[in-house]
């Protein structure tokens, strides 16, 4: 979607709006392989980059089986992938997501679960199947849970009224059962970046939650991504003058599953912000997706050219 702020920019994928040679990206050092898990959830955000409601079914349910073919396609490219990653919708509602743990993590990959801790992981059958895969892989199993803010106000102004008591539910059993928890906020609100961490230590330090506020890797403040502000295209030039390297860009080291509606089969796409943006489809296989990436979107310059954020810790 091209928007007026930007009007004549991100056209070409190869030159800017100035006609200026487009940066793009290499995967230079695959480290997450991304799966999106369906873009249905339990609650509707006030603004989700993906859509995702209790309605919205654009991206449909993965399947153990599709995983798994792409964990064989993993070892077979020997990309050397550290990190499976989940994201949606909320995860927990694929009625297939224990079972997808489970493949990831006995493969012997770190798996990353984002979810937002509500009512689909306080399932019996979930907890259950959670606790069954803690006793082998406590130590390669991480959630990290969507806290929009640390003021519970503002949390449930963006998730709805009653969210953040019921994601402190899901967190309080997840450290209760000695589950590994990182945290994930929003810069939204205009405080700083030093007061933003302190309201989570805060936050973190009254429910007993071994998660370092301070640490990015621990709890990480992404940047809104709004298509209505203006923002300037990266060009080839720009990875000097910003004195930035491609291999700091998450599509230099992280891909993504998706099952769109009315497909046949999975697709890669090379971001996990861009799921709907046809250009950004790579192909249906691992070995497709081992092309380049042209930036040629707003969110590429704002989210993590200039924003310096990554999906992956």
């Amino acid at each position: 979607m091209k928007d007026h702020a930007n009007l004549g920019k991100f056209q070409d994928p190869f030159i800017t709006a100035k006609g200026e040679n487009r940066a793009h990206v290499k995967l230079s050092n695959p480290e997450t392989l991304w799966f999106n898990t369906g873009t249905l959830c339990n609650i509707q955000c006030e603004n989700c980059y993906i859509f995702s409601s209790p309605t919205n079914d654009d991206l449909l349910y993965i399947t153990a089986d599709e995983v798994s073919d792409y964990l064989d396609q993993l070892e077979a490219r020997k990309w050397n992938v550290r990190e499976i990653g989940f994201t949606g919708g909320e995860p927990f509602m694929n009625p297939e997501m224990i079972e997808i743990t489970r493949r990831a993590l006995e493969r012997g990959y770190e798996v990353l679960i984002l979810t937002n801790a509500m009512q689909p992981l306080m399932r019996k059958r979930v907890r259950d199947g959670l606790l069954a895969l803690r006793e082998t892989y406590r130590d390669t199993l991480t959630f990290r849970i969507s806290i929009d803010h640390w003021n519970p106000k503002n949390h449930d102004r963006e998730r709805g009224e009653g969210s953040f008591a019921k994601m402190l539910e899901g967190m309080h059993w997840l450290r209760d059962e000695g589950f590994q928890m990182k945290v994930a906020g929003r810069t939204l609100w205009g405080e700083s970046d030093a007061d933003s961490r302190a309201g989570y230590a805060a936050l973190f330090d009254a429910h007993d939650f071994p998660i370092d506020a301070h640490n990015p890797g621990q709890t990480m403040l992404f940047p809104e991504m709004d298509e209505t502000v203006e923002v300037p295209e990266i060009t080839t030039e720009c990875w000097g003058i910003l004195n930035k390297s491609p291999t700091e860009v998450m599509c230099s080291n992280s891909r993504m599953v998706v099952r769109r509606k009315g497909s046949d089969a999975p697709a890669v796409i090379a971001c996990t912000l861009l799921p709907y943006v046809e250009e950004f489809e790579l192909g249906p296989t691992l070995k497709d997706a081992e092309k380049p990436v042209l930036l040629n979107h707003a969110h590429c310059a704002k989210f993590c050219v200039l924003g310096g954020a990554s999906c992956s810790a």
